[in-house]
């Protein structure tokens, strides 16, 4: 069963929706993450979503998250646009609340378990993921840092150190 272009809000069931191996593709406005405003210099543009649950053998419930879209992030040099690629591929195992994590929950880096307590906002996962998908420190791989106009190079402190030792003055 699938849920095609409508933007949900939540998964009443998580595990019902993943039992029925239900998904849904849909596209979010960026401007509608208010988390993620404050790394973007613009919030044109949407993400693609796509969200699928299935029945994992061993694991149980398994929601696996797909997002894509293209960004325009702030680089940390020269605080302008820097156009970078969303790409997210996840898998998610929701867990009821006091339910223990699954014992190779550190050591497996392919599925990710989280603790579900009734609806599962959708909207609020997708905006973590993508949070969490961000680079530390985006920046180009060769950009100026910005200067006051008409400002000069600034010329470095040690080289005025520099100077002062090589005029050879002795005390």
């Amino acid at each position: 069963m699938s849920n095609q272009g409508k933007t949900p809000d939540n998964i009443a069931d998580v595990f019902r929706f993943a039992a029925g191996q239900r998904s849904m593709n849909f596209e979010v406005p960026l401007a509608a993450f208010e988390r993620l405003a404050d790394q973007l210099v613009s919030s044109d543009g949407v993400v693609v979503c796509q969200v699928q649950g299935f029945q994992d053998p061993e694991r149980g419930a398994i929601i696996e998250l797909q997002l894509a879209g293209k960004l325009v992030l702030r680089c940390q040099r020269c605080l302008t646009g820097l156009d970078w690629d969303l790409a997210v591929r996840t898998r998610l195992q929701p867990i009821r609340p006091g339910q223990a994590l699954p014992e190779d929950e550190l050591e497996d880096d392919e599925v990710d378990a989280f603790e579900v307590d009734g609806e599962l906002d959708v909207h609020a996962l997708i905006e973590d993921e993508i949070i969490l998908a961000l680079p530390i420190a985006p920046r180009h791989d060769e950009c100026g840092t910005l200067r006051p106009e008409g400002a000069a190079s600034k010329e470095s402190p040690f080289a005025v150190l520099a100077g002062l030792r090589g005029n050879g003055s002795a005390a």
